[in-house]
């Protein structure tokens, strides 16, 4: 499964995936902190419906993104998304409204949105052989669950010398690099047709 992650585009977008996936996660980690700041014992209601609000997003858009990514420039649409997500991070520590907390969910899930499908068109390109797409799908995934088990225990350490407002600067940053790692990545232009049997998984 890691061999796909010889091919040097590959290699650049995963790691553009995976910091942006730990910079999510860090992020998870301190809105939950600043759900209990702003809500106390509200809190969980104010967390579920910044969740809810997340999936809302991402169904709303994610269709609309995926048809958009054979039209646009894929390169600056992945960018621009990262670019909106660290844009919204870097707001997101300065909030003290409940509502704010729910624009600024809705939209930073609306970038990841476009991020997510824009990201999945492009890797069939880069690798066109079906093992070796297929394998870097499987790559993609176990990136996503192993995030779920990796940024709260990083979250948990940084939090020992640092407040929960830091990990915004942490997503932000992650956001930043991914952005960096598209620039730099050599994009393939977009196959004259989808090869066939091939269809994105939902990772974000």
């Amino acid at each position: 499964m890691l061999a796909v992650l010889r091919d040097r585009t590959y290699r650049r977008l995963f790691t553009a995936q995976v910091v942006a996936l730990t910079g999510t996660g860090l992020a998870t980690v301190a809105l939950a902190l600043l759900a209990y700041d702003l809500a106390g014992a509200e809190a969980g209601s104010v967390l579920g419906t910044a969740l809810a609000l997340k999936m809302t997003a991402y169904v709303a858009i994610a269709p609309a993104a995926g048809a958009l990514a054979g039209r646009l420039p894929r390169r600056a649409l992945m960018v621009s998304a990262d670019l909106v997500r660290a844009g919204v991070a870097l707001f997101l520590p300065f909030v003290d409204q409940v509502w704010q907390v729910y624009a600024l969910v809705f939209l930073l899930q609306s970038a990841s949105a476009v991020f997510t499908p824009v990201f999945q068109a492009v890797i069939p390109d880069v690798l066109p052989e079906e093992r070796d797409y297929t394998r870097a799908l499987s790559l993609s995934r176990l990136a996503y669950d192993l995030e779920s088990l990796f940024s709260p225990a990083l979250a948990a350490a940084l939090l020992s010398v640092i407040t929960y407002n830091w990990l915004f600067t942490g997503t932000v940053l992650g956001f930043l690099a991914s952005a960096a790692l598209v620039v730099s990545a050599a994009l393939p232009g977009p196959a004259a047709r989808p090869a066939p049997g091939r269809t994105g998984g939902a990772f974000s």
